[in-house]
């Protein structure tokens, strides 16, 4: 059987890699950088354990809790305890825990009374139909009204997208909420009368899904994949382009060592940006639109202190801040109340991000800058003081695809190359979903792709 090359060997591409193995396919992965894992990074140091990239899993899918199993790493994954489910919104320039009930909703100090009147009319809101694409912005003034958006939707794009509500697609970015409306005619309505169906397709809704890690953080699961692949990883090595062979597709592979020709398939699971670079011999001008992507960045910031330097009990996930509160940061989790051994005993980790498209001009600012700006904002919302236990910084200039509105074209383009291009697969955060439990689904099912592809060849 041919043999497969997978380009990138972030969680996507190292799943795919992963379960064509396993099926008996030969495979090999091209990772231009010199580490697995893409943007997870876990640095243990000084008895603290530091996540710059994403801090947990959530299992929204049966093929997560698989890879895990199949990967043998069921033994080493954390659940978070029952109170760090609490997420804190800022508002007032202090932390307001979430209502996590319909009474709780009605007594917030979150939100105004005109705020929750807007909220209870909603099943009455006419739906819209006509097929036009909407902001998330837009979507939420016109269903749940403008306080929602400034006070509570501002600060969850932030938090998941580092991104704009103004600028970001509904049915991009956030198409299960437009699909409720299409279907139900109602976000409530569709979380209701929804629910019985998600559950028979095994699919948790990402608010309710299990929050997971490991006992030394979120690398563990690249690591543990590169392991089982062996040499089949090859790091430090560039794919610059891409062509048709007599015997199959051909790699323009740096630095070149005659080993790029012949595969029955190629899957392409590195950053968009990078796809609007590989050269090819057809379809060039789809490629080049990826360039046009946005990619914010963002800079993540871990601090550690005493637990009697922190006014605020930081029990919970973490906090999120919406741009009207005038705020450096975007949020903060609390990760030593999250996983054991984030933090050595008697202290805090919080691990807080700065830039995306609130404030692109912060996140390059210099790591004693990163620290300064944090801290300060630390300490108005959670009453901390004194000096850091603990310190890093991570800077990602081109960090979260955005999908924005228009999106559309995008992905509709990545589904004409592959009809132009026989055998070349695309899969990865840039197409599927920008979170790890989105990369984690986009490699598997990827893999049934390919594996049925050679099949059937």
């Amino acid at each position: 059987m041919k043999s497969v090359a997978i380009i990138g060997a972030g969680v996507s591409g190292l799943t795919a890699a992963f379960y064509l193995k396993r099926a008996g396919i030969p495979v090999t992965v091209f990772e231009a950088g010199g580490r697995v894992g893409g943007v997870i990074r876990s640095l243990r140091q000084d008895g603290y354990l530091a996540e710059s990239g994403p801090n947990t899993i959530l299992e929204t899918s049966p093929k997560i809790a698989a890879l895990i199993r199949d990967a043998g790493l069921e033994s080493r994954r954390l659940e978070p305890p029952r109170e760090a489910e609490a997420r804190y919104v800022v508002r007032y320039k202090r932390p307001i825990a979430m209502p996590g009930s319909p009474l709780g909703f009605l007594t917030t100090k979150l939100f105004t009374p005109r705020a929750k009147l807007a909220v209870l009319q909603e099943p009455f809101v006419p739906a819209r139909r006509d097929g036009v694409e909407e902001s998330i912005a837009g979507f939420v003034v016109r269903r749940l009204g403008r306080e929602f958006l400034d006070h509570a939707i501002d600060a969850m794009v932030a938090g998941v997208y580092a991104g704009d509500p103004g600028k970001l697609s509904v049915q991009q970015a956030f198409p299960k909420l437009a699909a409720l409306e299409e279907k139900y005619g109602s976000l409530i309505k569709g979380q209701i009368l929804g629910a019985r169906e998600r559950r028979k397709r095994g699919e948790i809704a990402k608010d309710r899904a299990p929050k997971f890690s490991f006992d030394e953080g979120l690398q563990v699961l690249p690591d543990t994949l590169r392991e089982r692949l062996g040499d089949d990883v090859r790091l430090n090595t560039s794919v610059a382009g891409l062509a048709r062979a007599s015997d199959g597709l051909k790699l323009d592979i740096l630095p070149g060592d005659g080993a790029g020709s012949g595969y029955g398939a190629v899957i392409y699971a590195g950053t968009a940006f990078q796809l609007a670079k590989l050269q090819t011999e057809s379809a060039g001008e789809l490629f080049s639109q990826f360039s046009e992507i946005r990619h914010p960045p963002v800079a993540s910031v871990v601090l550690g202190f005493r637990r009697e330097d922190v006014a605020h009990p930081c029990q919970g996930f973490g906090a999120l801040i919406p741009g009207v509160e005038g705020f450096n940061i975007l949020g903060t989790i609390f990760s030593s109340s999250l996983f054991p051994n984030r933090a050595p005993a008697g202290h805090v980790t919080l691990t807080s991000y700065i830039g995306g498209e609130r404030h692109p001009e912060l996140a390059s600012l210099s790591p004693e800058e990163l620290f300064e700006l944090t801290q300060g904002d630390l300490s108005v919302l959670f009453g901390v003081k004194g000096r850091p236990t603990f310190r890093h910084c991570a800077f990602y200039p081109m960090a979260i695809p955005q999908y924005n509105v228009g999106y559309g074209r995008h992905r509709a383009a990545m589904t004409e190359i592959e009809r132009c291009i026989p055998g070349l697969f695309l899969a990865g955060h840039y197409r599927d979903g920008i979170s790890l439990g989105d990369s984690i689904v986009s490699g598997c099912n990827i893999a049934e792709r390919v594996e049925k592809y050679l099949a059937d060849a």
